[in-house]
C-alpha cells in the first residue's frame, strides 16, 4: 500500500494528472487513508472498510455524502491501495457511448490481469435506462462501480443497481478537521498556497472553517481566493467576509448546512409556521437546491405530520413534485410555495407514522406465528369451499351501513389497538365514527 500525505503525495499526479496550474482544492487532495480527515468511522485503523480496501476483497460500492466530505478523493484512493485501473466519468458530462469505452478498456485491462474501477460522479444523475446499463458489468465483475452521490442512494440509484453496491456514507468535515486541513495548505511548500509570504491566524483559519460548512473544497477555495487579494499581507478576517458574503447562499447549500436547512423547513411546516416554511424553501432554492429534494422532504411532512387529519396536504404535495418534474425551475416554485403553505396551514396529526411503527414494533418483538384467521383467507382454492359456515367471510357491503361485526386480527391479537386518531380535522370524523361502530359491538 502506498503511502503519502494527506493532499499532497506524489501519487496524486499519478491519479488527477499535473497539478501545477490546478486549483488549491486539487493540489491538497488525500492520497492515502492515513491523511484522509474527518471519515474516521469509516477509514482509520483497523476499521473493517478499510481492511477490506487493504485485502482488495471489496465489490461495488455507492459512496453518499455532502459536497466536499471526500468522495471523489475515497474513490482514488481505493484506486491507489488496491492497484486498480480508475476510469473517472461525471454523470452530468457522460452518456451510455462513455459507458460502453469504458467497459470496453475495462475488458482490455481484464485481458491484461487488472482490475478496474469505474467512478461515476453524481451518479444520481444517471437515468434508469443509463443505471440499468451499468448492472450486468457490475453483476459479473467486469468493473468495479464506486458511484458517488449527495442524494439519498434509496432515491438516486435504482433499486437492481442498489442491491450489487454496499452503501458507505460520509459525513461532512468538523471545523476542526477542516482547520487542520487548512493548516497543512499553508504550510505545505509544494502543493498548499505557494505564496509563503501570506500569512493567516489560527483565528481567521476557524472562520474560513465556519464558512465552508463542512465543505473541504469551499474551506480551500475560500482561503486560495483570500490568499489572492491579500497578496504578500496577511488574511485577515474581515477579508475572510467580504469574500465569501457574495457566495454566502451557495456556501450555505453545502455540508451539514445543507441538511440543518431541510431540518428547519420540515419542522417549521410541522410547527404550522407558513411565513417560516416558506422562507427555509425559499433559502434553499436561492442556494441552487435541487427542488425535488424540497418536494420529497414536503411529501413525507404531509403524510407524517398532517396525515388524515387533512388528506388533502398528501395530494397536493405530490402535485407540487410532478409540476415540478414537468416545468422546472423557476415556475415550478409557485405549485411548490402553494403546497408548502398548505401543508404548514393544515391541522396535524402524526397517527399514521404512530400507527405503522408500533405495528412493525410488535411484529419484530412477537414475529408472525399467529397465523391468517380462516374466514380472512382467500377463497380461490378448491379446499376453501369444505372449511364450513363457520369460516365464512362476511361481506360488509351486504349488511346496513357497510359494516358487520367481524374480527380482522388473530385470535392472540384481539382487542390490540395500534391507531390512535387524533382530534383534529378529518380525523376527528373519522374517530367519531369507528366510536359508533364499536358501540353497534356492543
Amino acid at each position: 500500500m502506498r503511502e503519502g500525505n494527506l493532499f499532497n503525495s506524489e501519487s496524486s499526479e499519478e491519479a488527477g494528472g499535473n497539478l501545477s496550474g490546478s486549483p488549491l482544492a486539487d493540489r491538497m487532495r488525500p492520497t492515502s487513508f492515513d491523511n484522509l480527515l474527518g471519515q474516521e468511522h469509516l477509514f482509520g485503523r483497523g476499521k473493517p472498510f478499510r481492511k477490506l480496501v487493504e485485502d482488495d476483497s471489496f465489490g461495488s460500492l455507492v459512496i453518499w455524502g455532502p459536497p466536499g466530505s471526500g468522495k471523489t478523493t475515497v474513490a482514488r484512493i481505493v484506486s491507489t491501495v488496491t492497484g486498480r485501473a480508475f476510469i473517472p466519468l461525471s454523470a452530468v458530462e457522460s452518456g451510455v457511448k462513455e459507458l460502453k469505452e469504458s467497459v470496453k478498456t475495462a475488458r482490455f485491462n481484464l485481458s491484461s490481469g487488472k482490475k478496474t474501477i469505474l467512478f461515476i460522479d453524481e451518479i444520481h444523475r444517471y437515468s434508469k435506462t443509463q443505471q440499468d446499463a451499468l448492472l450486468p458489468h457490475v453483476e459479473t465483475g467486469l468493473i468495479t462501480l464506486i458511484g458517488a452521490t449527495t442524494e439519498n442512494p434509496s432515491f438516486g440509484v435504482i433499486p437492481a443497481l442498489r442491491s450489487r453496491c454496499s452503501v458507505i456514507e460520509l459525513k461532512p468535515l468538523d471545523d476542526a478537521s477542516l482547520v487542520a486541513l487548512l493548516k497543512r495548505a499553508v504550510t505545505d511548500e509544494e502543493r498548499g498556497l505557494r505564496k509563503p509570504a501570506t500569512s493567516v491566524s489560527g483565528e481567521t483559519l476557524e472562520q474560513i472553517a465556519l464558512f465552508a460548512g463542512g465543505d473541504a473544497r469551499v474551506a480551500l477555495s475560500l482561503l486560495e481566493a483570500c490568499a489572492e487579494v491579500a497578496g504578500e499581507g496577511a488574511i485577515e478576517p474581515g477579508l475572510v467576509e467580504d469574500i465569501s458574503r457574495k457566495s454566502f447562499l451557495l456556501y450555505d447549500r453545502a455540508g451539514q448546512s445543507h441538511y440543518d436547512h431541510a431540518s428547519a423547513f420540515q419542522k417549521s411546516l410541522r410547527g404550522s409556521d407558513p411565513d417560516a416554511a416558506i422562507y427555509w424553501m425559499a433559502r434553499m432554492l436561492e442556494a441552487g437546491e435541487d427542488p425535488r429534494f424540497i418536494a420529497r422532504r414536503l411529501i413525507v411532512t404531509a403524510a407524517e405530520d398532517v396525515g388524515n387529519a387533512d388528506p388533502t396536504a398528501l395530494i397536493l404535495a405530490v402535485s407540487a413534485a410532478e409540476a415540478v418534474e414537468k416545468i422546472g425551475l423557476p415556475e415550478g416554485r409557485i405549485p411548490l410555495a402553494q403546497a408548502v403553505l398548505y401543508v404548514a396551514c393544515a391541522p396535524k396529526s402524526n397517527s399514521a407514522i404512530r400507527a405503522v411503527d408500533e405495528a412493525v414494533s410488535y411484529i419484530r418483538q412477537t414475529g408472525s406465528l399467529p397465523q391468517v384467521p380462516l374466514h380472512l383467507r382467500d377463497r380461490a382454492y378448491k379446499k376453501a369451499a369444505g372449511l364450513g359456515k363457520e369460516c365464512e367471510y362476511r361481506n360488509p357491503h351486504q349488511h346496513p351501513g357497510h359494516w358487520v361485526e367481524q374480527d380482522y386480527l388473530p385470535e392472540s391479537l384481539k382487542g390490540k389497538k395500534f391507531h390512535t386518531p387524533s382530534e383534529y380535522g378529518r380525523e376527528a370524523a373519522f374517530d367519531e365514527r369507528l366510536k359508533k361502530l364499536r358501540e353497534r359491538k356492543k
